[in-house]
C-alpha cells in the first residue's frame, strides 16, 4: 500500500463522511417536535417509519459528538448530539434502570432486549458528550449504564432470556461491547480504570471463543466455552469475528504496538476471513457453519453492509501494525468489492442488504438496525489512520 494510494483512500473516507454520508442523514434526520432521530429512510431519504430505536438514537449521539470532538467543533454536531441526548434521556431508560430498545416517535417504550447492548450504546453516547460539554454529570450516567451492564454480563439471570437452563449459552458479543464500551469511556471519560474491563474481555474470549484446533472463532458457546453441536452452536458470523479483531488490533496500538495483543487479533482476522469471504462472487458471507453443513437462518449468503464496514478498519489496522502485503491486498478486495456494491452514488450512503451475488436485496438506507453508525464509524477511523500514517512517512 504505496504512500499515494494511501492519499487516494484518504480521501475517499474523508470526503465520503464528510460529504456523503454525514448528508444523508443530517439536518433531515433530526426530529425537531420530539427530539432524537427519524431514522427509518428510504433510498433517496424519505421516511419510511417514525418509530425509533434506542440503539441508533444513542449510535447517532455518539457519532455527532465524536466528529464533534476529534473532527472539528462544528455547533451544528453538538446542537444534534444533544437533541439526541435529550430525547435519550427523557425516554430511553425504564423504572428499573434498564433501556427501552424500540419506542414511539414521542418517546412511549414498545419493547426491551434481554440483552444489554442498548445500555453500552447509551454509556458511549454519554461519555462522549461528557467529553464535548465537560459536564460531569453525563460522566456520571455513562458510568452508571457502563456499570449496569457489567452486572448484567457476570450474571446472565439478571436479564429476561427466552432460554431455559437446559442447554445455557454465551455470546462472543457480550466480551465485544465490553471493550468497545471501556475503549470509548477510557478516553472520554479519562478513566484508565476501564483498561481492566478490557483486559477481562480479551481474555474471556481467548479462552472461550477462539479455537486454534479448527482455526475458527466461535459466536456462541456452552458456559464453559465448549462447542455446542446444534444448529446455533455451529453457525459463525465471520463479519461479528472480524469486528472483534480491530477492537483488539485497535487495544494493541493502543499500548504501543502490543505484539501480543497483536497477533491476537490478527489470528483473528485470518481465520475469519478464510471462513467468511465468497470467493465466488465476492464479498463477506453473513453466517457460516464450523462444518460447512447448511445454516438454520436463511439468510445465510447475504451481505450486509457492517460486517464489510468492520472489514475494512480490522484489514487497515493488520497492516499498519504488521506491514505483511496479505492485508494490504485484504482491504484493496474488501474495499473495491464493497464500493463497488454497497455505496448508492445516486442518493449517497450505502445500501444496508445484499443478495449474495452483489446485487440490492431491499434499498433502505435506515430501519432499527441500521443507521448513521458503522458505515460513518469506519470512515473516521480509516480516514485517522491513513492521515497518521502518511504523516509518519512524510
Amino acid at each position: 500500500m504505496d504512500a499515494e494510494y494511501q492519499k487516494r483512500l484518504l480521501d475517499v473516507y474523508r470526503d465520503g463522511l464528510l460529504n456523503d454520508t454525514l448528508p444523508f442523514w443530517f439536518p433531515r434526520c433530526v426530529d425537531e417536535d420530539h427530539g432524537g432521530f427519524l431514522l427509518a429512510r428510504d433510498r433517496d431519504g424519505s421516511l419510511l417509519d417514525d418509530d425509533k430505536g434506542m440503539w441508533q438514537q444513542c449510535r447517532a449521539t455518539w457519532l455527532l459528538a465524536t466528529l464533534y470532538n476529534t473532527v472539528e467543533p462544528n455547533n451544528s454536531w453538538l446542537e444534534w448530539a444533544n437533541c439526541g441526548l435529550r430525547f435519550i434521556d427523557r425516554h430511553g431508560r425504564d423504572s428499573d434502570g434498564r433501556m427501552w430498545f424500540h419506542v414511539t416517535r414521542d418517546g412511549r417504550p414498545i419493547r426491551k432486549r434481554r440483552y444489554v447492548f442498548t445500555e453500552c450504546f447509551g454509556a458511549i453516547a454519554y461519555a462522549s458528550l461528557a467529553k464535548a460539554t465537560d459536564n460531569e454529570a453525563l460522566a456520571d450516567t455513562s458510568r452508571d449504564l457502563f456499570s449496569l451492564a457489567k452486572r448484567h454480563f457476570s450474571d446472565p439471570s439478571l436479564v429476561e432470556s427466552k432460554f431455559t437452563d437446559t442447554r445455557p449459552v454465551k455470546s462472543i458479543g457480550t466480551p465485544m461491547i465490553q471493550i468497545a464500551t471501556a475503549q470509548e469511556l477510557r478516553l472520554n471519560l479519562g478513566d484508565e480504570s476501564f483498561t481492566t474491563d478490557i483486559d477481562s474481555a480479551i481474555e474471556e474470549i481467548r479462552r472461550d471463543f477462539m479455537k486454534p484446533e479448527i482455526e475458527c472463532v466461535m459466536e456462541t458457546v456452552a458456559q464453559d466455552g465448549s462447542i455446542i453441536d446444534h444448529f446455533e452452536g455451529r453457525m459463525l458470523n465471520p463479519g461479528h469475528a472480524i469486528e472483534c479483531a480491530w477492537f483488539i488490533l485497535w487495544e494493541a496500538r493502543f499500548r504501543g504496538n502490543d505484539p501480543e495483543l497483536i497477533r491476537t487479533g490478527c489470528q483473528i482476522l485470518d481465520w475469519m476471513w478464510a471462513r467468511g469471504w465468497d470467493e465466488k462472487f465476492g464479498g463477506l458471507l453473513y453466517f457460516r457453519d464450523i462444518n460447512g453443513k447448511p445454516v438454520q437462518e436463511y439468510w445465510h449468503d447475504m451481505k450486509f453492509w457492517w460486517p464489510h464496514n468492520e472489514a475494512l478498519i480490522a484489514c487497515l489496522l493488520a497492516w499498519l501494525l504488521t506491514e505483511e502485503q496479505k492485508y494490504a491486498d485484504w482491504h484493496k478486495k474488501a474495499h473495491d468489492w464493497a464500493y463497488g456494491h454497497f455505496a448508492d452514488p445516486e442518493y449517497g450512503e450505502w445500501f444496508g442488504y445484499l443478495h449474495r451475488d452483489g446485487s440490492v436485496s431491499v434499498p433502505l438506507k435506515g430501519n432499527l438496525w441500521k443507521g448513521p453508525f458503522h458505515l460513518p464509524r469506519m470512515q473516521l477511523v480509516c480516514w485517522k489512520l491513513l492521515a497518521e500514517s502518511i504523516e509518519k512517512k512524510d
